[in-house]
């Protein structure tokens, strides 16, 4: 089976601080140029919130520590074909730390964005994560 004929399961983070979200240029991969929390694939055998954490230590820092983790919404990604995810959209709270750049490859930046001024080229379902953190609704849609 080749790389473009498997669906596969990704999570996204929002950590929030605040009135703001922390948001990242992603390089590099499908994306690249878009800004989009920490995030990534879910492992075999790895639940939903050990890959958040995992993809949180390795993209931001082990000293950068969220808390409070809920669910927002779920996303059938098939905007970036021939990729296709189905992707499991979450939000933290930030407790301690600050964002480090530990994947240059993948990454430009860190930073802290308001909730009411976010960059207009947002990942995938980011506009969705952030709409149900807004609204505090989970909901499900398909992204082509």
């Amino acid at each position: 089976m080749s790389d473009s004929n498997v669906v596969r399961v990704g999570v996204g983070l929002l950590v929030v601080h605040g009135n703001q979200i922390l948001l990242g240029e992603r390089l590099n991969a499908h994306g690249s140029n878009q800004y989009a929390g920490p995030g990534g694939q879910l492992e075999y055998g790895e639940t939903a919130k050990e890959a958040l954490m995992r993809e949180v230590a390795e993209e931001c820092g082990a000293g950068f520590k969220v808390r409070d983790l809920r669910f927002l919404c779920c996303s059938d990604l098939l905007t970036y074909m021939p990729r296709h995810y189905i992707d499991l959209g979450f939000a933290a709270a930030w407790e301690s730390g600050k964002p480090e750049v530990t994947e240059p490859d993948k990454l430009v930046s860190w930073d802290w964005y308001d909730l009411d001024a976010l960059p207009t080229r947002l990942f995938g379902c980011v506009p969705e994560y952030v709409q149900s953190l807004k609204t505090g609704q989970n909901h499900f849609t398909v992204r082509n």
